[in-house]
């Protein structure tokens, strides 16, 4: 057995250790939905602010973005972790967390398809949401576990399926267990494992290139000048990598659902701030690292992971960039990686359930008997482990029979655009605006999730466009997803003023 996992493996038993005992720790807690899914709307700043960075930023990010971005911009992929930072966090939290907070306790409302239902008096609206919610978030669920292959590979010589075996089996275990509060508990030692874990590689990485002068120096000569440029070889493209990965968060039910549980106006304005800092070092640091990618340009040929047409296997970036460093560091990363992949698996999870649970199973099962607290976390529990085992499954599948296929890897980048692009108007504009009409909610969702469809289907060869600006908006799907984001904010309010017979009745009342 290598150094490395001699050094790897007692680290591993003692973080899965307290991630379980956390779990049956926090079960008094989860006895009622809203103790199970907001923990009592009782959360403080820091469990709340780790619990929504650690969500924000997972194995995708640091293994997957941080690898491609950084090759493709340079240093300039750093320019996407501030933007992370201080539109997708810091800007996040002033807009929209004191208001969601308290609107949503004052409609009752405990995920986000039940916050559409009461804020536009429709509960067509919640079926409609918890659809897109439940269609798009398994796809994200399973491209957590990308990324823990390479990594695990390089150390341990075990099959990927028990990778991600393990990893969903302890997941699970303390979600269902502890609901949120054992989540957002966890999610706060996960992150400051991140937190250390990053700053650590950053360093040993610069010293294994002669210091950060030296490095920048070697990655000019190396790629050239355009990549330790500000703006990187493609300003363009990284304003909207920058867009999608940052305002896209104001959008996704997981992140959005952080603000629900807060416990005070007080504790909203402390986690703004440790939100932010968390943000910036992780975010930050997983991309300016990655910025170095193409330093490892031999290393990554002999490996055949550059082929001989100059594809570029963007998922081995990283683990290539830390195969040469000391074993400490290395296991380091593999708890930061563990970390960063259980903790958004978690809230996906979560979410998934408590929506598919509260805004489908209970109102149909209400009219026939009597749905009670304890029948809805039975029922919550059930579908933590059905999300689990077919995100798990879809990723071993992933892994083995559809190896070459871009399916699931452009399914990430859909799902997060889909979600974005249905809910970021909607939901923003429901928190502040009067007017809004339900007319304009549905126009959103059809918008944002038709545009991602027709992505996936392009990306999967199904047919493409010739048009110039059609053939642009759908060349990526951070474009695609982009567009949807902006597309919803721009057609909201005119189709709002348009509809003006859909608008809620009591809207006054709402919003007082």
């Amino acid at each position: 057995m290598s150094t490395t996992a001699l050094i790897t493996i007692p680290i591993l038993l003692l973080f899965f250790g307290i991630m379980i005992a956390v779990g049956f720790y926090c079960r008094k807690h989860s006895t009622s939905v809203d103790g199970f899914v907001l923990g009592g709307r009782a959360v403080g700043p820091w469990l709340t602010a780790f619990a929504f960075g650690t969500s924000y930023f997972s194995a995708v990010i640091f293994i997957g973005y941080a690898g491609q971005f950084g090759w493709n911009f340079g240093l300039a992929s750093t320019w996407i972790g501030m933007g992370n930072a201080f539109i997708g966090s810091l800007l996040a939290w002033i807009v929209l967390g004191t208001r969601t907070r308290i609107m949503t306790q004052s409609l009752g409302s405990k995920t986000m398809p039940d916050f559409f239902e009461k804020r536009y008096e429709s509960s067509k609206l919640k079926i409609f949401a918890s659809i897109i919610i439940f269609v798009f978030l398994i796809p994200y669920t399973a491209s957590l576990y990308n990324g823990l292959s390479s990594l695990f590979n390089n150390v341990f010589d075990i099959d990927y399926w028990i990778v991600v075996l393990i990893m969903a089996v302890l997941t699970g275990v303390y979600v269902i267990f502890g609901g949120y509060m054992a989540t957002a508990i966890n999610d706060f030692i996960q992150g400051i494992i991140m937190l250390i874990g990053i700053v650590a590689v950053i360093v040993a990485v610069l010293n294994d290139n002669g210091g950060l002068t030296q490095a920048v120096k070697s990655l000019g000569e190396t790629a050239g000048k355009e990549f330790i440029s500000p703006f990187g070889p493609n300003p363009v493209f990284l304003f909207f990598v920058v867009m999608l990965t940052s305002l896209g968060t104001w959008g996704l039910p997981q992140m959005v659902g952080k603000f629900y549980s807060i416990k005070d106006k007080k504790s909203v304005k402390t986690g703004t701030i440790i939100s932010t800092i968390f943000a910036v070092v992780v975010a930050g640091g997983c991309y300016f690292l990655g910025g170095f990618g193409k330093l490892y340009q031999k290393q990554m040929m002999a490996s055949g992971y550059i082929s001989d047409t100059g594809a570029v296997k963007f998922d081995k970036v990283i683990p290539t960039m830390l195969s040469e460093l000391a074993p400490l560091v290395v296991a380091i990363v593999i708890v930061l990686v563990l970390s960063a992949s259980m903790s958004t698996l978690s809230s996906l999870v979560l979410t998934s359930s408590s929506t598919l649970t509260l805004d489908v199973i209970k109102p149909v099962a209400s009219k026939k008997k009597e749905f009670t607290d304890k029948k809805s976390v039975l029922v919550m529990r059930l579908f933590i482990v059905f999300f689990i085992a077919i995100s798990a499954v879809i990723a071993i599948l992933k892994d083995t029979v559809w190896k070459d296929s871009v399916f699931i890897a452009q399914m990430m980048g859909v799902s997060w655009g889909a979600l974005a692009g249905a809910f970021l108007a909607p939901f923003l504009y429901g928190l502040f605006w009067k007017k809004g009409t339900r007319a304009a909610v549905v126009t959103c969702f059809v918008f944002g999730t038709g545009l991602e469809i027709i992505q996936l289907c392009i990306s999967v060869g199904w047919f493409k466009f010739t048009d110039k600006i059609l053939g642009f908006v759908f060349s990526n799907s951070l474009y695609s997803g982009v567009f949807a984001m902006v597309g919803g904010l721009i057609l909201f309010p005119i189709v709002s003023f348009l509809t003006q017979k859909t608008r809620p009745q009591k809207i006054d009342k709402v919003l007082a």
